[in-house]
């Protein structure tokens, strides 16, 4: 009988959605696999994201990757520590869903449509922060729970307004409630937003090799530039930073076409490695106003 490969989650609606995805690319490719729900503190308390430590969401996952308890896990990539745990490896990083914020308001409003003091929603740090440097007259309320939990807030009338992750509606069929797409130029979405980090233990290096089949290489290039940005910054996967990369091909001035990886910081912009140093920038002041950047090339085959 087949190895079965047990994949931990947490029991959100939203996690288990995404972790089912991985599954059903496993077993489209001929592996064996199924989901194991793990409780962590971030789903048993309602209390602020920031305020309860490194790893809310992720360390229960990886003691029972330790324990042998699950083979693998699926988290949302921004969730993960900054710090690398050499215990365990991110084996794949399958193709991101849209990274960028979303709004739900009451009357099909955008933000700037919103009347001032109209209360918004936002459990991010870094929606807050960057709420409140739009100048709208935006009242920012704390905003806990799963998805449902939040999306009920407006439609009970308890807020005009909240701003989540659009991949999140996305993977729950709820892109019908988003009434503004916010672009990066007005939000930038944190860190690995819309993507998914599957991790296994570091020394399972046939596990490593199964699950290498669901990886997206343009998704991991842009997400480790994004997450070595906020290493940089030396902060945490909570702290109000945003960041947003892409790959795209350029044509030096020979005509050759290599990949570039983009990353932007707040208001800075730069250009990132796309080699094994991928994303670091020499520890460049990324929170500056004005743009820093650093940048390499390799011509393409």
């Amino acid at each position: 009988m087949a190895h079965v490969i047990r994949i931990g989650t947490r029991g959100s609606l939203l996690a288990t959605t995404q972790a089912a995805t991985v599954r059903d690319a496993l077993i489209a490719g001929g592996h064996s696999a199924e989901l194991v729900t793990i409780s962590t503190e971030g789903d048993r308390s309602m209390a602020p994201i920031a305020s309860l430590g490194v790893g809310v969401f992720t360390t229960a996952l990886r003691e029972a990757m330790e324990a042998g308890l699950v083979d693998a896990a699926v988290h949302s990539y921004k969730d993960l520590p900054t710090a690398a745990d050499p215990r365990f490896t991110v084996a794949a990083i399958p193709p991101r869903n849209d990274p960028r914020d979303a709004v739900v308001a009451r009357d099909g409003l955008t933000l700037g449509e919103l009347p001032v003091g109209s209360l918004v929603g936002t459990s991010s740090p870094r929606r807050a922060a960057q709420l409140r440097a739009l100048g709208l007259g935006l009242e920012i309320r704390p905003l806990r729970g799963n998805l449902d939990t939040r999306l009920n807030k407006v439609s009970s009338g308890d807020l005009d307004a909240i701003v989540v992750a659009r991949a999140g509606l996305a993977r729950l069929g709820r892109l019908d409630d988003v009434t503004e797409t916010l672009e990066p130029v007005q939000m930038l979405p944190a860190p690995a937003q819309g993507a998914l980090a599957v991790e296994c233990r570091a020394g399972d290096s046939r596990l490593v090799a199964v699950l290498a089949e669901l990886d997206d290489a343009d998704t991991r290039a842009a997400v480790t530039a994004e997450r070595a940005l906020l290493a940089d910054l030396e902060a945490g996967c909570s702290a109000p930073v945003g960041a947003i990369a892409e790959v795209v091909e350029s044509i030096d001035e020979d005509g050759r076409v290599f990949e570039e990886r983009r990353a932007r910081v707040r208001g800075g912009a730069g250009r990132v490695d796309p080699g094994a140093g991928i994303g670091s920038c020499g520890g460049r002041d990324w929170g500056s106003r004005s743009p820093r950047s650093c940048s390499s090339w390799a011509p393409g085959s």
